[in-house]
């Protein structure tokens, strides 16, 4: 009996899945490359302004080089506000630096709209940024928008202060549960009672807000897969 004949894939189509498969690994290199330049000439934009125009790279080089000498250099601006950061920091944790940035705060709380929305940024930032907190615990599922749907959404912190007390007063505890809309660029909080929570323990928050930037095309890879 002759073999069966597998009829041979034309030279166009190699070539489109070659291109699909290049593409495949270009376009997550090439999308990360272009968005940390994008980045770093963002940062770049609101720093080097503030430093004179002498002291500038471009102006450096061309003092160094000739006048004639251009090429861009990125990353200036990163390193100037790395280093200054860096120096707020030092100078914040000592009795001088609380002192001051204590009085800027009250100075600031006399202000109407500004106490608003510098609250407002320094609870985000904290939130995200004190080691103390963590910003999300864990990946869970939560019936959401209606019974018998289910949305994946984060575990939050504890409720607080006077959320704490009316939440209590409800009988159950509840939990905060940010539910990130896809592609994350908006997001719900809700307070969920606790029993009504279905917590992942092999998916983490990353895998989930891939989960969910992705609108569900993928998933996360089994650790053990079997």
């Amino acid at each position: 009996m002759s073999d069966p004949i597998h009829p041979r894939r034309s030279f166009l189509a190699g070539l489109r899945a070659s291109f699909l498969t290049g593409l495949v690994v270009v376009l997550p290199i090439g999308l990360t490359l272009y968005l940390v330049w994008a980045v770093i000439g963002w940062i770049d934009g609101w720093i080097l302004p503030l430093i004179p125009a002498s002291y500038r790279p471009d102006a450096m080089l061309r003092y160094y080089l000739g006048p004639e000498y251009e090429f861009p250099v990125r990353g200036v601006g990163v390193l100037v506000f790395l280093v200054f950061t860096i120096c707020v920091g030092w100078i914040a944790k000592g009795l001088i630096g609380r002192s001051v940035i204590r009085k800027g705060e009250d100075l600031v709380d006399r202000m109407p709209v500004v106490r608003s929305v510098y609250g407002a940024i320094k609870q985000v930032a904290e939130t995200f940024f004190n080691k103390k907190e963590t910003s999300f615990d864990k990946a869970c599922l939560v019936e959401f928008p209606r019974p018998g749907t289910w949305a994946l959404g984060f575990l939050s912190t504890r409720p607080k202060g006077e959320l704490a007390r009316k939440l209590a007063d409800m009988g159950e505890e509840m939990s905060a549960v940010f539910i990130g809309l896809t592609p994350f660029t908006s997001g719900v909080l809700l307070f969920v009672p606790t029993r009504e929570l279905v917590i992942l323990e092999e998916t983490g928050i990353d895998d989930a807000a891939k989960l969910i930037v992705s609108g569900g095309l993928v998933y996360p890879v089994p650790k053990d897969p079997r």
